[in-house]
């Protein structure tokens, strides 16, 4: 089925995105079938393997013609086909309107990308901004033929301020107990800090990405002089003096955040990888997602 093209979702990406599959590390089951090999034996129409049989177990799979040779019951087993449930939550803080491109409409286009290559394959997508409660979370869905319902989702989702970090996460995983894959695209630039947030995602035992975004002008600011400076989220407003001294602290203290945030994962069996808002996201998909076993 062709897929309508959007500036989110072009032809040349679509193509190249075409042969993808998302992979989980875990064994989630799933609740219907899909076009997804999975890892567990079930009872579809594929021979895999046999085990011994245990009372109760269902008798119409018994081996009878084993039986008669080893005068043992056995039961018969067939490679079972799942989806999966995959969940792209999207920063949607002030802060991510930064960039040219602006940190979002990557995320956005990320998104994209990633939910095409879900819904061609048959799982469940679902896209998540995390912003105020007035942004409504995207609709479940699931067929090739919904892509045109993701990217109209997404091309009307804006950027606005709203609840604390951890609460927006909290608020994801009280809505969704379903296992999964989560990919998180966020800037992590919040006063509150990270952590409490991506607690609450590993606590619901999901296969976790956080994809650390930020813009070129943010890791190499190119100012200079006597500035007043304005936080975009909450208006703080501070005057500074740009020298190199304050520029080298600058660095450090971006560098401890990305350095911070990729331990803090680590530690809790989530994936983390640092883009630019300048990176294609048919590099980060094909390239680094790839690479990182997101899909194949």
């Amino acid at each position: 089925m062709p897929v309508k093209t959007s500036p989110l979702l072009p032809a040349d990406l679509v193509a190249r995105l075409e042969r993808l599959e998302l992979v989980t590390r875990k064994i989630f089951r799933g609740r219907r079938k899909g076009e997804r090999r999975s890892k567990r034996k079930g009872q579809s129409i594929e021979f895999a393997d046999f085990r011994s049989y245990v009372p109760g177990d269902d008798l119409r799979f018994l081996d009878w013609n084993l039986y008669a040779r080893l005068d043992r019951l056995f039961l018969k087993m067939f490679q079972e086909e799942e989806d999966l449930h995959f969940y792209t939550l999207i920063d949607a803080s002030a802060s991510m309107a930064f960039g040219d491109p602006s940190k979002f409409d990557w995320a956005r286009q990320l998104a994209a990308a990633l939910g095409f290559v879900g819904l061609a394959r048959g799982d469940r997508v679902k896209i998540e901004p995390l912003a105020s409660a007035a942004m409504p979370p995207g609709p479940v869905l699931r067929g090739r033929r919904n892509v045109w319902r993701m990217t109209e989702y997404l091309e009307q989702l804006r950027t606005e301020g709203g609840l604390p970090f951890a609460q927006q996460i909290k608020n994801f995983c009280l809505r969704n107990s379903s296992k999964g894959i989560v990919v998180l695209i966020t800037d992590l630039m919040h006063k509150e800090g990270y952590e409490v947030g991506l607690r609450y995602l590993s606590a619901q035992k999901l296969d976790v990405y956080v994809i650390h975004v930020l813009a070129d002008e943010e890791c190499d600011p190119a100012i200079s002089g006597d500035l007043k400076l304005v936080d975009c989220e909450d208006r703080d407003e501070a005057d500074v003096t740009i020298s190199r001294p304050l520029l080298d602290r600058y660095q450090r203290s971006l560098n401890g955040l990305i350095t911070g945030a990729k331990q803090f994962c680590s530690r809790r069996g989530m994936t983390y990888l640092q883009a630019r808002n300048s990176l294609s996201v048919s590099d980060m998909v094909l390239q680094y997602l790839r690479g990182r076993g997101l899909m194949r």
